[in-house]
């Protein structure tokens, strides 16, 4: 069912009055606003559910701690040790996410084939977590190919591809269903254009490949379409998927806010990721009305390599950055600020960087830096 649009007025009351949360704001019978706006709390410490995961996840997420710790930020961590060759989320853990409303993990490896399913896409389900956001954006002190590039990648979390509707119709024959819903698609517009609106963003550009898919990809343009025309003031196209990838590795600052189907956004947000500096610094949540899961923005299933983690040299950039999301949607504007600018500064001073930045650092040694650089 559609959603009715508020008012500017109304819009803008509600965007700096309300809990700095990730529901949608042109939702009137919700009073959270879509994005994160520095607006703070009362200061009550907050319970967040920590789900290390596999392979460097635990040397991250433990990085993580160690800077909360020292910022004094008001949260405390529930651990759960979950992993991705488990059958399913176990019920315990899913408790907890849903009394706290929010959480922070690492990544959970998906085996490849066999059957087993993703435990990163059951909690998108089950949670309802239908918007994932990657802000993919250039750092000083961290040189890449292109400058000014500042995207944000918002995707469909829920449906399309990841449906997981397959089955064989005879041996050797598999189909697999892509199923697109105008609510979905409706919800997710919506939730670009506010998070546009609110964030002083220019254009929204919807990624798609409705010359092909005409049916299931036109009613998510056609979902776009409508949504946009309630957003005078910002600027909207439509790119077909292919093009867009071209362009985004030729000129990714004409991109601004992008708005995805499930499967491209996961392709797009990868690859403007490694445009502008790599997946190891780039933060991200999946989010809905009422959870939040926080990770790496891009690659979030990454579990590392062997490697790396017996030589301890894991990034924690990428899921520091994320926890700094994490602490504005949790009304801690204040911590947020502090964490965000002792990373960068870590990022532009260049003398603390992991392998895949350039450096030779392990983690304990940026963590240290970061703590460090707090102010």
């Amino acid at each position: 069912m559609a959603r009715r649009a508020i008012p500017i007025l109304k819009r803008l009351v509600q965007s700096s009055d309300n809990p700095v949360n990730v529901g949608l704001a042109s939702r009137v019978d919700r009073t959270r606003s879509v994005t994160y706006m520095p607006r703070p709390g009362d200061g009550t410490p907050r319970a967040v559910t920590l789900i290390p995961g596999d392979g460097i996840g635990p040397l991250v997420t433990g990085a993580v701690e160690q800077v909360m710790a020292a910022m004094h930020a008001p949260v405390y961590f529930e651990r759960y040790e979950i992993h991705g060759d488990m059958k399913s989320v176990p019920q315990e853990v899913m408790d907890s996410i849903k009394k706290n409303k929010v959480c922070l993990k690492g990544g959970l490896n998906t085996p490849v084939g066999g059957g087993v399913s993703s435990l990163n896409v059951q909690l998108r389900k089950e949670l309802d977590l239908y918007a994932s956001l990657v802000h993919c954006c250039n750092y000083p002190g961290l040189p890449t190919r292109h400058e000014n590039v500042d995207i944000v990648v918002i995707r469909e979390n829920t449906e399309g591809e990841y449906a997981g509707l397959e089955h064989e119709v005879v041996p050797g024959v598999v189909e697999s269903l892509k199923v697109i819903t105008k609510f979905c698609s409706e919800r997710i517009a919506q939730y670009a254009f506010e998070y546009a609106y609110l964030n002083n963003r220019k254009k929204v550009t919807a990624v798609h490949k409705a010359n092909i898919m005409k049916l299931a990809d036109g009613l998510f343009l056609e979902s776009c379409r409508e949504v946009a025309t309630k957003y005078p003031g910002i600027k909207y196209n439509e790119i077909i998927v292919d093009n867009c990838c071209m362009q985004l590795v030729a000129k990714p600052e004409q991109f601004d806010v992008m708005v995805t189907p499930n499967l491209y956004g996961n392709l797009v947000a990868n690859t403007a990721a490694g445009i502008a500096g790599g997946t190891g610094v780039m933060p991200g949540g999946n989010v809905g009305a009422d959870h939040a899961v926080f990770e790496q923005g891009a690659s979030a299933g990454n579990v590392g390599n062997m490697k790396v983690l017996e030589q301890k040299k894991a990034n924690p950039v990428a899921l520091l950055l994320s926890s700094a999301m994490m602490l504005r949607h949790l009304r801690f504007p204040s911590f947020a600020d502090r964490l965000e600018s002792a990373v960068k500064r870590v990022i532009s001073e260049g003398k603390n960087h992991t392998k895949d930045l350039g450096g030779n650092c392990t983690t304990q040694e940026v963590v240290d830096a970061v703590i460090a650089a707090l102010d």
